[in-house]
Parts: C-alpha cells; structure tokens; sequence
C-alpha cells in the first residue's frame, strides 16, 4: 500500500481574518509518517503594512517582506508540494483558509484533504491542560529556536504528528480524522474517498445520481464537501437505504448561499428527484383567493390548504403563515378602503363595526355601490398578486472575486439570478438583466427573498 504523504504547514500572517488579512510567511514540509521527505520556506510580501502587535508577536517586519515574494510568486510551489498530500496544520482551519482565500484570488479553487493535529492531539494525549502548540511544546520538550516563525512551528508540529502516527492506533485515529469519520467501505460502490476529499468546500447546490443517471437527490451547504461527507458518516438502516441508492455525485458552485437556496427550491421543483419528498411537495399552506359574491361584489379570504380547499378558486397568493396571509389582506385593504367585512378579516353578523366608526363604506352592507367598490377590489387584486412591492437586485456574492451574483425581483415575484462581472456592473441594471436566468416563480423563492431580507437588511439592494 502506498505510504501516505502529509504536507505540515504553517503561515504567519498581518492579522486572524482570512478574508481580510493576508499571508506574510509560509513553511511546508512533507513528511511520510518517519522521516522528512522535502520542504519550503519563504517570507511574503503581504501588501500591507504589518501591525505592530504582530511584529511583537512573530518578529517579521515591514522591511523583511518588502522585497519578499507575493504569494501568487510561490502558489506553484506551493500546488506541487501539496498535491496528493494531506494538509496538516496545528489548528488547520486557520491556516488552510487563509491558503484558500489566496487561492480565490487568483481565482483559483484550491482543495486538499485536511488534518488538525490540535484535534488529533487531543484524541491521542488525553488529559493534558491545553493543546495550543506552545503547550504541547514545553510538555514534550521540543527545542524550537524561533516560535511563532513559520519552519520552526511546522517542525515543532511534525515532531508532534510523528509521536501520533507512531502510537498504537495514531494512523487509524489520524485516517478517521482525515475522512471525517468516513470509512471506504460505508461509500457508494462507485464512489471513493478521494472523490469526496476532492469536492469543494464552497456553498453550492449537489445532486445524487441513481444507476441510471437519474437525480434522486437535491442538496444545498455553505460547504458542499462537509455537507456530502455528514450524510455518508452516519451508520444506520435509514443512511444504508439512502447510500445504495447513489451511484454518483454532482454539484454547482454559486458563491451565495442565498443563490443556492433559490437554486435547490427550483430544482427540487423541476426534477422531483425521490428522496426529496418533503421539500418537493412542499406547499406554502395558506392562500389567499377572491370570488363574486351574490351581490356582485369582489370578495377576498384566506384558507389553510388541505386535500380539496384549493379547489375552483381563483388564488392569488401563497403565504407561510396565517399571519403573513391575513397581514396582507389587512395592508391592502386598509391602504384602499376595501371593507374588512369583505376581505375574510371580520364577520360583520348583521352589523358593520368599521362601518360605525366610518372606516368602512358600507360594501358589507350594500350602501356602497358594487361598480364603486370593485375597482378599488381590482387594485387590490393586482397588489395581492404581488410578494414585493417594487422591482429590484440583490448583490450577492459572485463565484469567484471577479463577479457578483445578482438576483432578480420584478413585477413582484422572484424572477431568477445569474453572475455578472464586476467590471461590467457600471452599464447599469437593464444590462444586468441580461446576464439573468430566468425561472417560474413560486412562492418558496418568494419567501426565502424575504426572509434573507429580513435577516440580512444591510444585503445590497439595486431598485430598478
């Protein structure tokens, strides 16, 4: 069998946010499980001042990286020495994003398989006080010259990882680790563990593909490849069922979680894939419709759907709640002076209240004219038919940092998204139009706008 390659690495940086801060020195060793097979070193110019805290902390000055290389100078290097290996970080995440984050912009991907040796320490050395690196240094006694410069740490770190690997099980535990629990033999036949290491770890849309290359299931995950891993790493009859019926795997990157929502509520709809049935038939349960009562005049109500309710109704819209349903009908009617009585808000039983205090004009009662009243009943159909009140974008996210995805609200219904480069956002929204897929509206799209909205009010808003 072939012996597995670990790629140890450790980056020192301007600061501990990966979207904001940048690289300044970067190590990497491969090491095979005994011995040191090859390494890398270098300082980078970050571009940016460097803070003073950090140069306290590190040692690396502005006038050290001013003639560094930028990071795109030594990506290659860094490709090579970390293709088919695992990465292996102490505290992974904080180094691999960082990589990562380079990597988008140069608009790249870049994806390994990964390996925390805080969390595989902890497995492997039970009991100890802390597992930050300077810990497990001093409790080791590893010599290390410089902390908190790049070689030294990674060093520091390998000597750790071998003391694991070399413990009865630290293979197995540092295999669990790396395949997030999965074992081979719990994957889809076709399916193999480097397959999944491969996936990305970026927010998308996955599909699940029977024998006969039908979907059978539509996902979405700020994180695709976590997201397929959780659903083979449980073991139970329920998963076992699920996994004997993939045969493949697919996915579509789209930069915004909010795109991947649309995406999956849309798919769903149009593929109906099996497994998916909960979401497929999914049906926002209360409606609001409108008829001609006896007397000619418009009529409006709402109903909770059920088996027939929905039945040779004219319908207008579909809400998530009682309360969004009648909190519609309540602002159109007030805004048009429809009566209450008339719009399935109030049961007038031979007595108007509203009509008393003058708020209504007295439909509910015939003392206003059918004629008269309908055409305010026939805004309000208009209005009613509508999620939004105005056409507009939202700017999200593009799939790399040369875009931006776009999602598109007009004539009051949620009417698809697209990307479009950043540079060509100047021509202006009916250009932007263009670059727009668009879709059939259904109120699941509707609502997921308006709760993004609702959770995310300072999200880019462009009114047309």
């Amino acid at each position: 069998m072939k012996s597995k390659i670990y790629a140890v690495v450790d980056i020192e940086t301007t600061g501990g946010m990966a979207r904001r801060d940048r690289i300044t020195e970067i190590a990497i060793v491969l090491y095979d499980g005994q011995k040191i097979i090859d390494s890398f070193e270098s300082l980078i110019n970050p571009d940016r001042s460097i803070p003073y805290e950090i140069t306290r902390i590190t040692g690396i000055t502005d006038s050290m990286v001013k003639d560094a290389p930028r990071f795109y100078e030594v990506a290659k290097k860094v490709v090579e020495l970390t293709e088919g290996a695992v990465f292996v970080a102490h505290n992974v995440r904080f180094d691999y994003s960082f990589i990562r984050e380079e990597f988008a912009s140069l608009g790249f991907t870049f994806t390994r398989r990964q390996l925390c040796t805080v969390v595989l320490s902890r497995k492997a050395f039970p009991g100890l006080r802390s597992y930050s690196l300077g810990n497990l240094i001093r409790h080791f006694e590893i010599k290390v010259e410089n902390r908190h410069r790049a070689m030294d740490d990674v060093l520091a770190t390998v000597d750790i990882l071998g003391r694991i690997l070399s413990n009865e099980d630290g293979v197995q535990k540092a295999d669990r680790l790396i395949n997030a629990g999965i074992k081979a033999s719990h994957l889809p036949k076709d399916i193999t563990t480097e397959r999944i290491s491969n996936l990305p770890e970026s927010v998308g849309v996955y599909y699940f593909y029977n024998v006969y290359g039908l979907v059978i299931y539509v996902g979405k995950s700020i994180n695709i490849r976590k997201r397929i891993m959780q659903h083979f790493g449980n073991i139970d009859i329920k998963t076992d069922k699920f996994i004997a019926k993939v045969a493949d795997i697919s996915y579509e990157e789209t930069g915004s979680e909010l795109i991947a929502m649309l995406l999956e509520s849309n798919e769903i709809k149009a593929l109906q894939p099996e497994i998916n049935k909960a979401q497929r038939s999914k049906e926002y349960p209360y409606f609001v419709y409108h008829y001609i009562d006896e007397n000619g005049y418009i009529r409006f109500n709402w109903e909770k759907a059920n088996g027939k309710s929905k039945n040779n109704k004219d319908i207008l819209n579909h809400y998530s709640s009682k309360g969004s349903a009648r909190g519609h009908l309540h602002a159109v009617s007030e805004a048009l002076g429809l009566c209450a009585g008339l719009t399935g808000l109030y049961e007038p039983d031979g007595g108007c209240f509203y009509f008393q205090t003058g708020a209504c004009s007295g439909a509910c009662q015939a003392k206003e004219d059918a004629a008269s009243y309908n055409e305010r009943a026939e805004e309000a159909i208009e209005i009613l038919k509508k999620s939004f009140d105005n056409n507009f974008f939202i700017v999200v996210e593009g799939r790399n940092q040369e875009e931006k995805g776009i999602v598109l609200v007009d004539d009051g219904h949620y009417r698809g998204f697209g990307y479009i480069s950043v540079e060509d956002m100047r021509y202006g929204t009916e250009e932007w139009k263009e670059s727009v897929k668009n879709v059939t509206p259904n109120p699941e799209c509707n609502q997921i706008i308006m709760t993004w909205l609702e959770k995310h009010p300072s999200s880019q808003k462009v009114n047309i």
